[in-house]
């Protein structure tokens, strides 16, 4: 492992600063993105800027408004970035998985349309993928999308997506839909874009115990689509559908919120049971122990796999491992946390609670995190059968028609 830069990387890292130094927000704009306004704004007028300056996803390439760059020139810009107070980034799922999707399966025609907006924040995207009868088995997905009856070769799509991210502000997205209920659940899915604005579109943010409402349910209801909108080859949306997961799953691999080092600082200043402060609890010592350990492995893992980058390698399974312990860790942290503050901890009022009520938040997020991108039940079978090479699950449904399974009826 090299913790260093190389030349190439410290002159590319010098070159960032600068910009970002002359270029950035000087003060941060909120992150309430879920009813547009001045958040929203600020958040597209960023992306615009980077996207001028060949910043907004640098490892595209250059006829797609990248740098054509590597990814740990990503690394160091993510890096670099993240010490200004930027907007709040509504591009992630359509720059990261959606987009990349379009790219790899669409005509040279759809790609020409909606790589250039969609980079510089004109457009943003959604992914259309949970259901209510799935979770996080994308495969038992149930939204059917058939043949128009008048011969046209279009598709109607009826059905129901949950936990659908930003939709409520999304102008595209890509649906993965039932085609050949006759088939195994895998082999019968077929992928679409679709257009969030269609009037057979109905979009019903939920109201998450956090108090926001980043979550959607997405209602469909015989949304007509071209077949020219179809992304990879009729019943092989699985192959399709893969490519969003593997994203997904990076984008969505480490927590966010406060963390051990905050946990510490409220523990210094906060009195324990016997009036001394908190931190003198062995116990809570302990605890703030194996946190830390958990945060330096991690640390320490995204190390491994920022060296692969550095030297132009694919980095190894570690990766996946992040998910599963970052979003525990954060769970656990923020419950103790909460307890810790004592009548504190039952205010949720930023204004009110300690630390801006960051562990609150964390104690709400944490859950959804746990599921986002993959539970941690589905992250643990992926990293035993692919990476430790354990027996398989026995999955009595394999060969099975979807119609045939109590989920297809």
């Amino acid at each position: 492992m090299d913790f260093n830069d190389t030349p190439e990387e410290a002159a590319y890292r010098a070159q960032v600063r600068t910009w970002l130094e002359a270029n950035a927000p000087k003060r941060a704009t909120g992150d309430d993105l879920e009813g547009g306004g001045d958040s929203m704004a600020a958040s597209k007028a960023w992306q615009a800027r980077k996207a001028a300056a060949g910043y907004a996803q640098i490892t595209w390439p250059k006829e797609w408004g990248g740098q054509g760059g590597n990814p740990i020139q990503q690394v160091i810009f993510n890096q670099e970035e993240a010490k200004h107070p930027i907007p709040p980034n509504p591009f992630q799922i359509g720059l990261g998985m959606c987009v990349p999707t379009v790219a790899t399966f669409a005509d040279d025609d759809t790609k020409a349309r909606f790589v250039g907006p969609a980079l510089r924040g004109e457009e943003i995207w959604c992914q259309l993928f949970s259901e209510p009868s799935g979770g996080s088995d994308v495969a038992a997905s149930r939204t059917r999308a058939v043949r128009a009856p008048d011969g046209s070769g279009d598709w109607l799509i009826s059905g129901q997506k949950v936990w659908t991210t930003g939709a409520q502000f999304s102008d595209f997205g890509i649906v993965i839909c039932r085609t050949n209920p006759d088939a195994p659940k895998h082999k019968g899915l077929t992928m679409f874009w679709v257009d969030m604005h269609d009037p057979g579109i109905e979009v019903k943010p939920i109201h998450q115990m956090s108090g926001g409402s980043g979550f959607n349910e997405v209602f469909f209801t015989d949304v007509r689509v071209k077949d020219s909108q179809r992304l990879g080859a009729i019943d092989d949306g699985w192959k399709v559908s893969l490519v969003t997961l593997m994203n997904e799953r990076l984008a969505v691999g480490g927590a966010s919120g406060a963390g051990w080092a905050q946990f510490m600082e409220a523990a210094r200043n906060l009195p324990g049971l016997d009036g001394a402060p908190a931190l003198k609890d062995q116990a809570l010592r302990e605890k703030l122990a194996d946190w830390y350990v958990q945060a330096e492995g991690l640390k320490h893992t995204r190390n491994r796999t920022m060296t692969a980058l550095s030297r132009g390698q694919t980095p190894g399974p570690e990766s996946s491992i992040g998910k599963i312990i970052s979003a525990v860790q954060m769970q656990e942290l923020a419950h103790a946390a909460v307890e810790m503050l004592d009548q504190y901890g039952i205010i949720n009022d930023p204004a009110l609670a300690p630390l801006h009520g960051a562990f609150q938040s964390s104690l709400m997020f944490a859950p959804g995190l746990r599921i986002a991108g993959g539970t941690d039940e589905i992250l643990k079978n992926i990293i035993a059968e692919r990476v430790l090479g354990l027996p398989g699950d026995i999955r009595v449904d394999k060969d099975v028609p979807f119609k045939d399974m109590p989920t297809g009826r």
